[in-house]
């Protein structure tokens, strides 16, 4: 597990709700992929108390909220001036550990193991996945788009070429 997922999540709910002027409580969110430039944002899974956020906002204002939710990181490191991102990583992993120890069995994006699902195999990638006492107990496999499935590729393509220039690099290959 690791919290590239719940992580670009959680910063487009934030982003959501201080755009609406909502509680992020009320949104839910869904990036999937690597947490990097390829992250792949749902725009149709994006919810305010179930409202899809294409119904509240037009589409350039969802687009500044995508494009937002990209340059998180480095809007951060900008305003902070030194130093780097961590309480939202912070918030992320209590997140995820708070659904394991109460085992909610709630579903949140993380990055998971994956072998078949989403049509690639023995890679992990940021999917919703169910997660409880176990960790995760399941991969929620979403019918993608094309051009979702299409990005989706993308993003793992861009995951399997860092691991096997890291492989590479420590003389694995």
């Amino acid at each position: 597990m690791g919290v590239a997922g719940v992580l670009d999540s959680t910063r487009l709910r934030e982003f959501i709700a201080e755009e609406l002027n909502v509680s992020t409580a009320n949104t839910t969110a869904i990036v999937l992929g690597g947490h990097h430039d390829y992250m792949v944002i749902l725009p149709r899974y994006a919810r305010v108390e179930g409202i899809p956020i294409t119904e509240l906002l037009p589409k350039e204002k969802i687009d500044k909220l995508i494009e937002r939710t990209r340059n998180a990181g480095a809007e951060i490191v900008a305003d902070l001036k030194t130093g780097s991102a961590s309480c939202a990583p912070a918030a992320s992993v209590a997140e995820m550990v708070e659904a394991i120890v109460r085992n909610d069995h709630r579903i949140i994006c993380c990055p998971a193991y994956i072998n078949s699902e989403y049509g690639h195999k023995d890679i992990c990638l940021g999917v919703p996945v169910q997660l409880g006492v176990k960790g995760i107990e399941k991969v929620i496999e979403l019918e993608l788009t094309l051009q979702e499935k299409e990005a989706f590729d993308r993003s793992a393509s861009v995951v399997k070429n860092a691991i096997d220039t890291f492989e590479f690099g420590q003389g694995k290959k």
